[in-house]
């Protein structure tokens, strides 16, 4: 009985231990005052962009709904996704109808113009084709006079747009650019054979084509890496709060086991 009993009061030490841990790692960072108040921190994604964001049934998953979730669990409170189409999606974040962007988003000058950036990776863009890459794809050159489909309102249309560019400037045929509202549609578009490829960042094409072995390929390696961040209203306490979640959610290998899990490893770099 004396041998249960201090059982029974080790593990309650033990599970209360255990609880003032997690409290303190939840209060690890302090929120802005109206954060804390919320109890939230609402994210706008387009969760049309698998693996870093998609819905599984009604729920948001992906690396990035994970990034968001360890964001916000460092500041004690929980992460709200609100759904919203990319080409808004800055628009949405200055009229305050969430509190910043988690989207897989570039940080560019261009952007940092309207808003701040925490990043977190850096992702390379990549090309996808039907399976045994019929036109024989390697670069984006190779694109000249064909049809690509692309995500609307992304740094993948303004890359294309830049290219085709070029092209002609080199006497060669224009890339046809074949925008879509939603990833998903720009990449069923080549699935249904209305375009010769499809351009992404790297952990879609990846994604899609583990997903459909059969159907398409990803050809050449990833293009153009450049660092993606969770975007803040400037002049935003929001975002110091969120630099110091980052830098704790990778020293803690947090960020690692994501990429990891979500089988990104080849299609990401880390930044730290």
């Amino acid at each position: 009985m004396q041998s249960r009993r201090i059982a029974t009061i080790a593990f309650a030490l033990a599970a209360a231990a255990a609880t003032l841990s997690a409290v303190a790692l939840a209060a690890a960072i302090t929120p802005p005052p109206n954060i804390k108040q919320a109890g939230r921190i609402v994210f706008c994604s387009d969760v049309t962009y698998p693996p870093e964001e998609y819905f599984k049934g009604s729920t948001a998953v992906g690396s990035d709904i994970d990034i968001a979730a360890g964001v916000a669990r460092l500041m004690g409170v929980k992460s709200q996704i609100k759904n919203t189409t990319f080409d808004s999606i800055i628009a949405a974040l200055l009229t305050k109808k969430c509190d910043a962007i988690v989207s897989g988003m570039n940080d560019t000058p261009a952007r940092r113009k309207s808003v701040d950036f925490v990043n977190y990776l850096k992702v390379g863009q990549a090309i996808t084709v039907k399976k045994g890459n019929p036109e024989h794809f390697s670069t984006l050159e190779s694109l000249s006079g064909k049809r690509v489909s692309v995500e609307s309102g992304t740094t993948n249309r303004d890359f294309l747009v830049a290219s085709s560019k070029k092209l002609v400037k080199q006497s060669k045929k224009p890339i046809t650019i074949v925008t879509f509202p939603k990833d998903t549609d720009a990449f069923a578009a080549l699935v249904a054979g209305r375009v010769d490829a499809y351009y992404a960042d790297a952990p879609p094409a990846a994604y899609y084509a583990k997903q459909n072995p059969t159907v398409v390929q990803v050809c050449c390696h990833p293009i153009n890496p450049f660092p993606i961040g969770i975007a803040i209203r400037k002049h935003d306490p929001l975002r110091a709060a969120t630099q110091r979640a980052i830098n704790m959610l990778y020293a803690s290998g947090t960020i690692k086991r994501i990429v990891a899990k979500w089988g990104m490893k080849s299609a990401v770099v880390l930044l730290k």
